[in-house]
């Protein structure tokens, strides 16, 4: 199988077609069906694709992903294509246009080989929420992948595409990466356009990338990446050309977060002994406290929760989405259709968000937590400006069974080393680490300042060769 974007390149540089190549990930995701990581294969459409891209190859003006496999989260929109962000009250809805990431990578001649199981409108930490059923792990379909985007994670896992594209709101990508031992980007706020991408958080929502190796993942980024005229929040910074970074980083440790009671010791031996090595390899370790730790989970989950009362108000049977048959008159519309399309967990969300922004509670909640959160930028600023990156877990664990955690508030904790950067719109990735004594592997996760995705990549680099 082809893991990697070299390794696809490599076999067509060799003679093997596109048509070949598709083909072997398409008997690759029939194989895997049980997994449940595609909600809908576009094979008509990647096929025609396939046979355009050896023409272009042939006449030697094909773009640097041709012959590239890349599966989309259930989340971003691919004109003429389906996409309900695993809701019901979505369902058979076909986009009318294609959002701006998955356009730049179709314009380098990548394939779309499907759309991937998420939870409902990316709301969930372990893939349980989709109304298509939840995602089975690749390595031990007993567990979770990870949420919300545990499709994409499990298909590059087994690899049933090239690469994956997920959202992260608040660790959506990362988080994944880690149980299921694959590369996660998140990038910095607005740096790729979130157009095209159904809104959860839209302070938080971020387009990553999910790649069996960091290289892959730095090329997808690096296409994806820039200013969109249509997408408003995008930045207009240059996206940076490849720099002579540092050989030897300044790497800093946030200790509050390394003493959490939540924290594994499987997790914490092996993050510890990786510092260890880091530092015998002449790296610099400095230690930070962080007052605001027992703020990040609550006011992440305040913030994005009024969003998602905000973003999902659309959806109503009469604009957006799924009409109830039940539906009499305009208030029986609303309230039957949105009874019958949302899923429980986002209705979770969608009252705890619409509570916190009433005009009793606005002040006492979304205000306040917008204030903290200013707090919690500048002060992960100000480590930024002594360390190149921050290094910390990416999951307080490895993965859990099927159906182990029924209270929300320990599903919502699953978050708590993730929602830092989305909170401060810092970059940040995940690299495979080490497996827990279930079998079930888990990750590292380093953060790096805003738009220093390059230096990103550098240091995973020579962290993910620390830890061979």
């Amino acid at each position: 199988m082809f893991k990697t974007v070299q390794e696809v390149q490599s076999a067509i540089k060799s003679g093997c077609s596109v048509t070949e190549i598709l083909d072997e990930y398409l008997l690759q995701i029939r194989k895997h069906e049980h997994l449940n990581a595609f909600v809908e294969v576009f094979e008509a459409t990647a096929r025609a694709d396939a046979h355009r891209i050896q023409e272009k190859i042939t006449k030697g003006i094909a773009g640097k992903l041709a012959g590239v496999v890349i599966g989309i989260k259930d989340n971003l929109c691919y004109k003429g294509h389906t996409v309900s962000a695993s809701s019901r009250i979505l369902e058979n809805f076909t986009s009318l246009y294609t959002a701006t990431s998955v356009q730049r990578l179709l314009d380098e001649d990548a394939i779309i080989i499907g759309r991937l199981n998420c939870d409902e409108f990316a709301m969930g930490s372990s893939n349980e929420t989709s109304a298509y059923g939840p995602v089975l792990n690749y390595l031990n379909p007993d567990f979770v992948p990870g949420g919300s985007s545990g499709g994409s994670a499990v298909a590059v896992a087994a690899s049933l595409c090239t690469v994956a594209l997920g959202s992260d709101t608040g660790g959506s990508v990362r988080q994944p990466a880690s149980w299921t031992g694959t590369v996660g980007l998140k990038p910095t706020y607005g740096r790729i356009s979130r157009y095209g991408l159904i809104a959860y958080a839209s302070s938080f929502d971020q387009v990553g990338v999910f790649a069996s190796d960091i290289d892959s993942a730095s090329l997808i980024y690096s296409i994806m990446a820039g200013k969109d005229p249509l997408d408003a929040t995008s930045s207009s910074k240059k996206v940076d050309a490849p720099q002579n970074y540092p050989n030897q980083l300044r790497l800093g440790v946030i200790k509050d977060y390394m003493k959490l009671p939540g924290l594994d010791a499987s997790v914490k031996s092996a993050f510890d002994s990786r510092v260890q090595k880091l530092i015998q390899q002449g790296h610099e370790m400095r230690e930070f406290s962080f007052p605001y730790l027992d703020y990040v989970v609550p006011v992440y989950y305040v913030l994005s929760t009024a969003e998602a009362s905000s973003n999902l108000s659309r959806f109503d049977g009469v604009h957006f989405g799924k009409r109830s048959e039940l539906a009499e008159g305009i208030d029986q519309t609303y309230i039957n259709s949105r009874t019958e399309g949302f899923g429980l967990e986002v209705k979770r969300r969608i009252i705890i968000g619409t509570f916190v922004l009433s005009n009793e509670h606005y002040e006492a909640y979304y205000a306040k937590g917008q204030k903290i959160r200013r707090l919690l930028h500048k002060a992960t600023k100000e480590m930024f400006s002594e360390v190149d990156c921050i290094i910390l877990p990416t999951t307080p664990s490895s993965a859990f069974k099927i159906g182990d955690i029924k209270d929300p508030v320990q599903m919502y904790l699953q978050d708590i080393y993730t929602v830092h950067a989305n909170l401060t719109g810092n970059p940040a990735i995940n690299i495979p680490l080490s497996h827990n004594s279930n079998g079930m592997p888990f990750g590292i996760q380093l953060m790096a300042d805003h738009f220093e995705e390059g230096l990103l990549f550098h240091a995973s680099r020579i962290v993910n060769n620390a830890l061979v």
